[in-house]
């Protein structure tokens, strides 16, 4: 299964109960800073090499300090940090009128789901995990 399937797992699993799409972009990257979904799928979140380094850094470290002070940029917008759960290692933000932001780490990798405006991000976590919970039963 080629990575960019993910995106379409983390959407499909971001659906409330009257199939409404929360989630409508996603990513996974490497805790290496490599991108492991490509920019060309439709639903692809589209992460500049930068913003990434700033969050393999966080969440690799479970440390969102850097995250807290100066915010989560992903395709150029710049979230507002939320809140941080270290048992999940996961990072909520959130953007007036841009939507909101799910990070969550496993071992090896880092989802991360964009949540549109207006929706539920509560929804796009369970969707996020999700992908998660497959991936740390895979051992990634």
């Amino acid at each position: 299964m080629s990575w960019n399937a993910y995106i379409d797992a983390v959407c499909e699993h971001s659906k409330d109960e009257q199939q409404k799409v929360h989630c409508d972009k996603a990513a996974i990257i490497g805790m290496n800073g490599s991108m492991w979904t490509t920019s060309d799928h439709a639903k692809a979140l589209k992460l500049e090499q930068a913003e990434i380094q700033k969050i393999v850094k966080a969440i690799e470290n479970n440390d969102p300090m850097p995250l807290q002070t100066s915010g989560v940029n992903c395709e150029g917008v710049k979230y507002q940090f939320l809140r941080h759960d270290p048992d999940l290692k996961m990072v909520l933000c959130k953007k007036k009128d841009h939507g909101a932001i799910t990070i969550q780490g496993t071992k090896t990798a880092i989802v991360i789901g964009h949540t549109q405006e207006g929706m539920s991000q509560g929804i796009t976590n369970k969707g996020v995990g999700n992908v998660v919970d497959h991936l740390q039963a895979q051992a990634m």
